[in-house]
């Protein structure tokens, strides 16, 4: 057999993960960095006692295994695979985590998992693991655009733009924290192109439970396998992007390998990506925010509606189109938000509550228009017809917690108190928050499980 050939782009892929862990980083990703750990593990925490992570929590306890990593929210430790597993669905329980508007992607309920897991198997300090998480971010989004958007087209295809950034980008932050050469790195890369998966029948899942394995508890799961198994001793295919048969020739006619390591060291991806100020899916949110707005600034009340037509891109206006998740429902969430006068975690995931006469009155009362005008976008229209006759509406290009649109350090901090102070409590909350605003403190990251445990 003839030797094999690695391109360039594999190199120095391979290289920057094989670096990574040593790698420092500029000091406004290392905090931007704590931002998104902190939201991922107020995340999993709380979603940990949701019915998908309690699943997914069932299911790993059920596995045993060697004591590697914590299934956060319990005080069951298990291997690293499983963790991430049980973390990853956990933390897309809610629809609290973060997302990459550019890949349509929620980067941090993968990577975050997959990361502590294999951070906790080693004893990595603090910073190695935000090294790895930020390589996690970087690696899983670009091998997104690598693929191509147009790869996951709702109307022309069915994979999932969600799950193979997360097996990417759980693998490459798994790879990060392992001790792999260059060689073993491809090798790594190699099996994670075998585990690449996930399709869109996520949609019809009235439960989230699936969902929550397709968006974060797959691609960790796979992630951190692919970086173990080769740590254990297993090689494999030296470029599988590169030579025939290949990855990206198997999963997409629109790729550009070159986006694969496109200005790696400068263009630091968890630097674009969102925070949600809402525990939504990421297409209700300007909704929602148009409905405060409606609420705060125009004085609507439910009782002078008439008819609402809510406008939302069309290309993601299905997505939360009369779901039965209350959390996914648009109609739910701006009518509850209404009615309430704001938009509350509680009322976001409050099944019940979708069937009450107040809700389903103002529901029946609205209409959801895919937008083909904002087509790309992650915005929102919300135009009311009160019974006086006069219209209001309120239009949001971009909802506050996104790149466009950042939300203050105190705000994001609020995020966070406000999900895990009843959950681990308000001393645990402040020491937790004080812990990752400087990860330098941290010798060991197994010393925060006292924090992450039941």
């Amino acid at each position: 057999m003839a030797q094999e050939v690695v391109s360039q782009e594999t190199q120095k892929v391979a290289e920057f993960l094989r670096d990574a862990k040593h790698t420092p980083l500029p000091d406004d990703v290392v905090r931007k960095t704590a931002y998104h750990v902190l939201d991922t593990l107020a995340a999993i925490l709380t979603g940990a006692r949701m019915e998908p992570g309690i699943r997914g929590i069932e299911y790993v306890k059920l596995q045993g295994g060697v004591d590697e990593a914590l299934v956060m929210g319990t005080d069951i430790r298990t291997n690293a695979t499983l963790a991430a597993l049980a973390n990853g669905i956990s933390a897309h329980a809610d629809e609290t985590d973060d997302s990459h508007a550019p890949t349509l992607s929620h980067p941090g309920c993968a990577v975050v998992p997959a990361a502590f897991a294999v951070a906790e198997r080693h004893g990595r300090s603090g910073m190695e693991l935000f090294r790895g998480i930020s390589a996690g971010y970087d690696i899983g989004t670009r091998m997104n655009l690598a693929l191509g958007m147009d790869t996951f087209s709702a109307s022309d295809s069915s994979r999932a733009s969600h799950a193979m950034m997360s097996v990417w980008g759980a693998a490459a932050a798994a790879i990060a924290l392992e001790d792999l050469d260059e060689e073993q790195v491809r090798w790594a890369l190699s099996y994670n192109a075998q585990q690449a998966s996930g399709v869109t029948t996520w949609l019809r899942d009235g439960r989230h439970v699936e969902k929550a394995f397709v968006f974060a508890g797959m691609g960790a799961r796979n992630g951190v396998a692919s970086a173990t198994m080769v740590a254990s001793g297993m090689d494999g295919v030296l470029d599988v992007f590169t030579g025939h048969p290949n990855f990206f020739d198997a999963v997409s006619t629109c790729h550009d390998i070159t986006q694969m390591s496109a200005q790696l060291h400068e263009r630091y991806e968890i630097m674009r990506t969102n925070i949600k100020k809402y525990a939504v899916g990421s297409p209700a949110q300007a909704a929602v925010q148009a409905a405060e707005d409606l609420v705060t600034m125009d004085g609507l009340t439910a009782g002078e509606v008439e008819a609402m037509e809510i406008l939302l891109p069309a290309h993601l206006a299905m997505i939360v189109n009369n779901r039965h998740m209350p959390d996914i429902n648009c109609q739910y969430l701006v009518a509850g938000t209404i009615l309430d006068g704001r938009f509350s975690f509680e009322m976001a995931h409050d099944e019940p509550r979708m069937k009450a006469a107040d809700i389903v009155d103002l529901m029946s009362r609205m209409t959801l228009t895919p937008d083909e005008s904002t087509r790309g976008t992650r915005s929102g229209r919300v135009i009311v017809k009160r019974k006086d006759g006069s219209m209001v509406e309120r239009f949001v290009e971009a909802v506050q917690g996104t790149y466009e649109n950042p939300m203050p350090e105190p705000q994001i901090l609020a995020k966070f108190e406000d999900l895990l102070a009843p959950t681990i409590g308000a001393a645990e909350t402040e020491e937790l928050i004080g812990l990752m605003l400087d990860p330098a403190q941290i010798d060991d990251v197994r010393d925060l499980r006292s924090l992450l445990s039941r």
